[in-house]
């Protein structure tokens, strides 16, 4: 009986060595493994911070630090903003010439930059003007302008018949001119049209390079914050009205006049390319006349899209012409119920052919001038009938312009 006590306290005390043991034995292999962790986090720190770039501070660095000017006055040598005539034109005239200073940052040239050179290429030129302010109230007094967009092959034989429509009325429009690269407009100082070139491109009349002209045109005019109708002429385009009559007629519009049309004919229809699909289909093709007048949001809608105009530059090829086709089917696609689906600029296609009747000295009477200005056929303004359709008119001859000229006054009001 004594000798089984006996074992089994023995054989107790062997399990409480062996319980501590194991407790030991635990104990450092946790210890060994805090060791090798600490270890191997030492090594990616220190080579963390060795992959550093080191900036050494040395006598000379300090040397240098200690000469650097300093100076009270800022230095706008370097700076974005130039206080100095916005134009960038100074150095061109004397000292009584220069206009006053402006600050190029202030509301007054960001929302109406008044020098219209840059060196934006088309898509930063496109992607800076479609910018819309998120806040509805301006914080200047915004005058709504019509902006005058002038696509031409050169020189402007019109321009004296313009100049006098737009005499008194700077206030209420801004002028644009898309011409050949490296032309240059010679016009006096106080003429609307004087610096109003923009930088252009070379343009090939039914390529696709001419709408990207009229683009250029738009984004160039939608920089200036206060331009809110968009009209696009030609150099052989003259106004029929006098410029109250335009201004209250565009600004008080509801809608925007782009002509647009379904066409079912080889003129029309026939120019769809299927390899516009699925994007474009037949049923939205249009036609129309590429003299168009648009308001502000339907333009930035314009220069904004690139999805659908890149079909057109791809599959729109002659006997496709992009002038005639891209805005209307656009529009038709996705704006068609603020568009009156008309121009307003009056042009003769009756003798037939690719061009439209053009207009000499001898075609111009007062006869002729007020069939235009009273169409025979009632159209819809702001959806009222009414016989005054047409505020432009196309194509005149450099001839035209002296009787034009004398007619001005006693027929068009100006």
């Amino acid at each position: 009986m004594a000798r089984g006590r006996v074992g089994e306290k023995e054989e107790g005390e062997k399990h409480i060595g062996l319980l501590k043991l194991a407790q030991t034995l635990s104990f450092l292999l946790i210890f060994m493994a805090g060791i090798i962790i600490g270890l191997a986090a030492s090594s990616h720190i220190d080579r963390y911070f060795n992959s550093l770039p080191t900036t050494t501070f040395s006598s000379s660095s300090a040397a240098t630090l200690q000469t650097l000017p300093f100076s009270t006055t800022p230095d706008y040598s370097n700076c974005t903003v130039i206080h100095r005539d916005c134009t960038g034109d100074d150095e061109n005239h004397d000292d009584d010439e220069k206009r006053k200073d402006r600050d190029c940052w202030s509301v007054d040239g960001f929302v109406r930059p008044e020098n219209l050179s840059h060196g934006m290429s088309d898509d930063e030129l496109f992607w800076r003007a479609s910018m819309v302010p998120v806040k509805e109230e301006y914080p200047y007094e915004r005058v709504p302008k019509v902006a005058f967009m002038f696509l031409t092959r050169g020189p402007l034989p019109m321009l004296p018949l313009w100049e006098k429509f737009f005499k008194g009325n700077e206030k209420y429009l801004s002028v644009y001119v898309h011409t050949p690269p490296g032309y240059d407009m010679n016009v006096s100082r106080d003429s609307p049209f004087h610096d109003r070139q923009i930088p252009s491109q070379k343009v090939e009349w039914g390529s696709p390079l001419l709408t990207d002209a009229e683009k250029r045109l738009l984004a160039n005019a939608l920089l200036d914050f206060s331009n809110e109708r968009f009209v696009l002429l030609s150099e052989s385009c003259v106004p029929v009205y006098n410029f109250s009559t335009v201004y209250s007629y565009l600004t008080n519009s509801a809608y925007s006049f782009v002509d647009s049309y379904d066409e079912p004919t080889r003129y029309g229809r026939g120019r769809y390319s299927r390899k516009m699909l699925p994007d474009i289909k037949l049923h939205h093709w249009r036609k129309g006349s590429q003299w168009f007048e648009v308001n502000r949001k339907l333009a930035i809608y314009i220069i904004s899209d690139s999805k659908y105009y890149s079909l057109f530059k791809q599959f729109c090829r002659p006997a496709c012409y992009p002038d005639e086709h891209y805005i209307p089917t656009f529009l038709n696609m996705f704006h068609g119920s603020v568009n009156a689906n008309r121009s307003v600029t009056w042009v003769d296609w009756s003798i037939g052919g690719p061009h439209p009747a053009t207009y000499a000295a001898d075609n111009i009477t007062e006869g002729f001038l007020q069939s235009i200005r009273k169409n025979e056929t009632d159209c819809l303004y702001n959806e009222e009938p009414t016989s005054l359709c047409f505020l432009f008119a196309r194509k005149f001859a450099p001839s035209a312009l002296a009787p034009l000229m004398n007619l001005s006054s006693t027929v068009m009001g100006f």
